[in-house]
Order: C-alpha cells, then sequence, then structure tokens
C-alpha cells in the first residue's frame, strides 16, 4: 500500500496525517537570526565600514571648504568629484540615512550590556537625523521649499548651516556606533562562545 493509499484512507476515515510542529522560520526572521547570531561579528564589520567611509568623505569636505577654500556648491567630497549631480540629489542623501537606520535597529539584537545602550543611543540620533533627509526630500518631490528658502531646508538648518549641522549629526552618530562596537568586540574577546549562544537564541526565534 502506498502513501498515497493512505491518506486517501484516512481522508476518508476523518483522520489525517500527523503533521510536524516544528514550522520553518520566514526567510525574514531567518536573515535577523542569523546577523544577530553566528554572523553578528562580520555583518557590524561590513555595517562600521560603510559609516566610517561616509564620514570620511564628509571629512574631506570639510578639508575642501576650510582649507582649500573652495565654494560649497563644488566642496561635494570624493564621489562628488566624479558624479556631483550624484552628491546633490536629495534621493541619495536619503536612501544612506535610511540605510543606516535599518543597519542599526537590524543589527540591535544581537549587543547586550552597555554595547547595547550605546547602540541605542545611535539608533535614537540616527532616527531624527533621518527624519531631517526625509523632510528635506518631501520638499523637492513637492516643489516646495519651506521658510522661504532658496534650496529645501530642514528643521535646524534656519541657524545653522547645512553643511556643519550634518557633520555634527553624522559626528554623534558615528561616536555610539564606534563605542558600542568595540564594547561588542571585547565581549567577542572575552567569550568566544557567545556568538553561537546567539547564533542559538536566533534559531530559536526562527521555529515556532
Amino acid at each position: 500500500m502506498n502513501l498515497e493509499t493512505v491518506n486517501r484512507a484516512e481522508a476518508m476515515s476523518g483522520r489525517s496525517a500527523p503533521r510536524s510542529s516544528c514550522r520553518v522560520a520566514a526567510p525574514g526572521v531567518a536573515l535577523v537570526g542569523a546577523l544577530n547570531g553566528p554572523r553578528h561579528r562580520r555583518a557590524l564589520q561590513v555595517f562600521l565600514v560603510v559609516v566610517l567611509a561616509h564620514w570620511g568623505e564628509h571629512l574631506l569636505q570639510a578639508y575642501q571648504t576650510y582649507v582649500l577654500g573652495w565654494p560649497t556648491g563644488r566642496a561635494l567630497g570624493g564621489l562628488g568629484l566624479c558624479f556631483p549631480w550624484l552628491v546633490k540629489s536629495e534621493w541619495l542623501h536619503y536612501g544612506y540615512n535610511l540605510t543606516v537606520l535599518s543597519g542599526l535597529a537590524l543589527l540591535l539584537p544581537g549587543f547586550t550590556g552597555r554595547a547595547r545602550t550605546w547602540w541605542r543611543a545611535a539608533l535614537a540620533v540616527q532616527g531624527w537625523h533621518y527624519l531631517e533627509h526625509a523632510f528635506l526630500l518631501a520638499q523637492v518631490l513637492l516643489g516646495v521649499n519651506l521658510f522661504g528658502r532658496a534650496v529645501p531646508t530642514s528643521v535646524l538648518q534656519l541657524w545653522v548651516p547645512r553643511l556643519e549641522l550634518h557633520q555634527f549629526y553624522n559626528a554623534i552618530v558615528l561616536a555610539p556606533i564606534v563605542v558600542g562596537f568595540f564594547l561588542q568586540r571585547r565581549r567577542w574577546v572575552s567569550s568566544p562562545l557567545a556568538g553561537i549562544e546567539l547564533g542559538r537564541r536566533g534559531g530559536r526565534l526562527g521555529a515556532t
């Protein structure tokens, strides 16, 4: 008697074959579990490289402005030397800040102790930074610049020029990211099995 015959017989008798109690995790849940488990260290390293590269662009922009004396419209960092139209696009700045905000939120579950506190601080500040860029992008999409300005303007730009303001934003986001990273790294060194244990937790979150 084959399996199909058995299933038909059980269906006719009102019974059904037993089902497994373990369900496969959704891809998104499995990804979060992996990134906050065995791959947390690598994910953090990649994330930190991206953030530092962006900060380097801001430092170069500051050098072009204050040392070389370039006008604001020309001081666009290294990327702006090759693709000035891209750096002037609000979509680029919005997309980057959304990526950083998403990365901070996605990698948060893997942190513990003081490292988690610093990471949450970076997440809170980046949340505001993201809203500022969303506000700028909305003005571009609507074709209306607020406060009577000639260019899209965020709230704090009423008092602080955009260049200095966003250098400040990126600095106060980067600082707790770096502190949180090194506190977490200290935990990896003192407890090499920490990543494995987090991976197990991630696996349990992915299966119900």
